[in-house]
Parts: C-alpha cells; structure tokens; sequence
C-alpha cells in the first residue's frame, strides 16, 4: 500500500507505543512491530545530530528530541479520531487542528508542529517517509522544537489502514 504524508506547523523509560487507554476497540491494532520511544528517539535524533537535507534545503543539526507523554495523548487522540472516522486530515471535520488538540491535553506550548500519514506499515518507515518529504522532514529538524511524540492507529478496513501522526512541541 503506498504511504501519504502531509505536515502542518504552528507557532505561537522504555515505553511501548500502541493505542492503550483512549477508547481503542477490539479492531484497532499497534501499527506494525511495537517499537521503544528510545529506538524511535534514536531513528529521529541521529536525523537531527547529522543535519540532513530536506529537499532542496540542507538544515544543519540540532539538539535532541525528548518524548513528551502530553503530546503522544495529542497524537493519539487524532489518529484514533482519523482511523475510526476514516478521514485523513491535519484538522478534524469540526475544525480542530494540532493547536487545539495539543492546548487540549495541557501541553503549554510556544511552538507546536504536526506531521501525519496513512498507510506506513512500521514507525521505522513512517519515520523514514517523512524524512524523505521535504516538508515533514523541515518539521523533524526544525530546531524550536524540543519535543515530540509519534502514534499510530491502524482500522481495517478504512481508506488507509494505519493513520499516524507525530507532533512536535516546545514549551
């Protein structure tokens, strides 16, 4: 299944990723192989410390990335809001896009950063996708962002699949 990836920016322990807590039912499954934060952190740090070229442009390196548990409550909610509604989409069909979503779980944000996608079978390769997009990849080495989290809902059949979202933060 080809992957679709879009992103959006706004300014102003070893845990396991999967849909856990928020409503997900008995057909809502962990998008691929579980994956740590650290080996998540790994994959888009190394990305950051390195520079990289996003498209035409060269971003050279910048400070880590550390998990924020606010954050991955905002990804989560919206791609187990796109995967049951099966819509794929930065705002929601009532107009809710990453600011909100992230005031939303009390992260207090200065600078907030979405990138989503469907279809990616594994974190590694959404991950990868969105290095390999100009726009998305700009968001993961933007260097006013200091957090991030990635989550992943998968919906059979619905248009996608598995609808991810990453946000990314600064306090």
């Amino acid at each position: 299944m080809k992957s679709i990836v879009f992103s959006l920016v706004a300014a102003g322990g070893a845990a396991l990723l999967a849909p856990s807590a928020l409503g997900a039912g008995p057909a809502l499954q962990v998008c691929g192989p579980q994956v740590s934060v650290e080996e998540l952190l790994r994959q888009i740090n190394a990305a950051r410390a390195a520079g990289h070229r996003c498209g035409g442009r060269a971003m050279g390196p910048a400070t880590p990335l550390q998990w924020d548990a606010a954050l991955y409550s905002a990804a989560q909610g919206h791609s187990l809001d796109m995967a049951k509604r099966n819509y794929f989409e930065h705002r929601s069909p009532e107009g809710v896009d990453v600011a909100a979503r992230a005031s939303a779980v009390r992260y207090p944000w200065k600078s907030v950063g979405e990138n989503i996608a469907a279809g990616a079978r594994s974190m590694p390769d959404a991950v990868q996708n969105w290095l390999e997009s100009p726009g998305h990849c700009e968001n993961i080495m933007n260097p006013a962002f200091s957090d991030v989290a990635v989550a992943c809902v998968a919906q059979p059949g619905t248009q996608w699949g598995t609808y991810w979202t990453m946000v990314l933060g600064r306090k």
